[in-house]
């Protein structure tokens, strides 16, 4: 009985010795009998249980992997405090496992190493700049030395670039004055603009008197070349009809009849308006004025 207890606990624990259950996006490296035997995928795997073991476990899915500030050096000679994370993943277990003693710590350290030669290959300025350049380079250096590691590096992505005290002040003086100077030239820009501005109405509206007043004085001329054309049209017909008024039977007494009423009328407010009269030696003899106007008359043809 109790050898019958003991075969089962034997043979179940060489069940549970032989079976493995490999998660998704996991590898287990098993070594047979201290030699690289073979690399169990997802799923349910049989090992001989005493001659096989699990010696390596690696995951397979995207790892982020942050990696210590350092103190770099730029070109110019000025120190920056830069720290960074790193996104890994494991493309070949078996050289994950052989290829180092720990790839981490290998990745981690190529990481910091070839951050700092290219930093050192920039100024202060264009580190600020040029991140996703930093990037590239650091990500190409590692992806090329990790493939021999089984492990490849997908992105590396800086978090931090912290300069001294003094320069972060100069850099905000810098900036300060940046844009101030942009300020002034926006607002000196503004002023030209709006003298210009000016001008240009001042000028448009000058335009528009000068052609307002050359067309009112061109009114004006038209008007008045009217009101002359008018008068003398007026004037014509009147006197086409005292001539043929005149034409007319008894047209000649007629004329003398106005032309003496005329005469004592203007004479009579002459006397009223003035203190002085200029009369002529005749002045008594009406009828021989009146005779002296119808003469003119008699002489115009008809």
């Amino acid at each position: 009985m109790i050898s019958t207890v003991i075969l089962l606990a034997a043979a179940l624990i060489f069940v549970l010795q032989a079976v493995r259950v490999v998660p998704q996006q996991s590898a287990l490296v098993v070594e047979r009998l201290g030699r690289f035997h073979a690399v169990l995928k997802p799923g349910l795997n049989i090992i001989i249980p005493f001659v096989d073991r699990v010696a390596y476990r690696h995951s397979l899915k995207e790892i982020p992997l942050d990696v210590p500030s350092q103190i770099c050096i730029t070109r110019d000679n000025t120190q920056l405090k830069v720290d960074g994370i790193l996104y890994f993943q494991v493309t070949d277990p078996q050289r994950a496992s052989y290829g180092s003693s720990d790839y981490i710590m290998a990745i981690t350290q190529l990481a910091q190493t070839t951050l700092r030669s290219a930093i050192g290959k920039m100024e202060l300025d264009k580190t600020f700049e040029e991140r996703d350049e930093i990037n590239i380079s650091v990500v190409a250096a590692l992806d090329e030395a990790a493939s021999s590691w089984g492990v490849k590096v997908l992105r590396y992505e800086i978090k931090d670039l912290v300069p001294p005290q003094e320069i972060l002040h100069a850099m905000q003086s810098q900036i300060t004055a940046e844009r101030e100077k942009r300020a002034l030239i926006a607002a000196s820009e503004g002023r030209k603009q709006e003298q210009i501005n000016i001008a240009a109405g001042q000028r448009e509206a000058s335009i528009q008197k000068s052609e307002g007043e050359m067309q009112a004085a061109i009114n004006t001329a038209q008007g008045e070349a009217e009101a002359l054309r008018l008068v003398a049209d007026a004037n014509a017909h009147a006197l086409r009809a005292v001539a043929s008024a005149i034409a007319q039977p008894s047209g000649i007494e007629a004329v003398n009849l106005k032309v003496a009423e005329q005469y004592v009328e203007a004479f009579a407010k002459l006397a009223k308006t003035g203190n002085t009269l200029i009369l002529p030696a005749n002045a008594g003899d009406v009828a021989g004025l009146v005779a002296t106007a119808l003469s003119v008359v008699k002489q115009t043809p008809k």
